[in-house]
């Protein structure tokens, strides 16, 4: 159908967008209170944000369970729906508690851009994992986005930042986040499975922020609004987004438009932080960004003799 063509790029692009905004919110809402207990925050508002309507569709499903065979299709798709949302819960929490520890240590924009990275990992990931065997231009993005990455981050003595080394191990564990979410999302629920993984997520995250920090109101309400537009709008809204996104898209196009999310942060970071990088940080931002682009190109198909 064209409403379904249109629609899942339209969805992604909304969500690259509100993704890249929130590296502004992550970075601003780090002057008054510790990574652990923001990410806890934002977790548990996006849980509780998506728990209503995932309950509500829930009882809904339930209700409409009139045969054997229905019956059977429900309890398959919850639990695919469970088991998929502990798990991307599991890779978002990680990735998230990373993410914001980096951010400390750096740009928004240089954080967009290096999380970005997942877009090249994915496919390495799915070589390693899955054996699926990527094409000459896949390795060419590869060597492409290194040569990238060594002008974004590495500094005249030849070494990475902490921040920027922390970030790159919140791209890993997103790359895993979106296999996972790949691998279960056609069987599952998305508004439901995505509920679950911010439930897990917030649990993950407040566990390590008790463990680690000294929660309190205080800091959580001075930092209400960062909180709030993580909890909402890139949390319950732009998650879910992603989710029924990818189901309408395909795979290649759909990271084709999230990977959109480092330029909005970039543009993000100028406007509101107003955060400047260096000409060099530039061009390791347009060559990552065209190798992140090179990936997702498609090679035509051989002909068959």
């Amino acid at each position: 159908m064209k409403t379904n063509k249109f629609f899942g790029p339209f969805i992604l692009l909304l969500t690259a967008i509100i993704w890249g905004s929130a590296f502004v919110a992550q970075r601003s809402g780090m002057d008054s209170i510790e990574p652990l207990t923001f990410t806890a925050a934002r977790m548990i508002l996006s849980a509780v944000a998506l728990g209503i309507p995932a309950i509500i569709i829930g009882l809904r499903d339930r209700r409409a369970l009139t045969t054997a065979d229905a019956t059977q299709a429900y309890k398959k798709k919850t639990k695919y729906t469970l088991i998929g949302g502990v798990g991307c819960g599991t890779f978002l929490a990680t990735a998230t508690i990373f993410q914001q520890f980096g951010i400390v240590e750096t740009t928004a924009g240089k954080a967009g851009f290096i999380t970005a990275l997942y877009m090249l990992i994915v496919p390495i990931l799915s070589l390693i994992l899955f054996r699926k065997k990527g094409t000459w231009l896949i390795w060419l993005a590869v060597v492409i986005g290194v040569i990238g990455m060594y002008l974004l981050c590495m500094n005249e003595q030849f070494s990475m930042t902490r921040g920027d080394a922390l970030i790159c191990v919140c791209a890993l564990l997103f790359s895993g986040h979106i296999l996972f979410c790949d691998h279960f999302i056609g069987e599952a629920n998305p508004i439901q499975m995505s509920a679950v993984q911010f439930a897990t997520a917030s649990v993950i995250s407040t566990a390590a922020a008790f463990i680690a920090e000294q929660p309190s109101w205080e800091k959580i309400a001075s930092a209400a609004v960062p909180i709030l537009y993580c909890g909402l709008a890139s949390g319950g809204i732009a998650y879910t987004l992603q989710m029924v996104g990818q189901k309408y898209t395909d795979a290649t196009v759909a990271s084709l438009i999230m990977s959109l999310e480092s330029v909005f942060a970039v543009l993000a970071g100028v406007i509101i932080l107003h955060e400047r990088m260096s000409l060099r940080e530039i061009l390791g931002s347009v060559i990552l960004f065209a190798a992140i682009i090179l990936v997702q190109i498609p090679l035509p198909k051989k002909k068959e003799k």
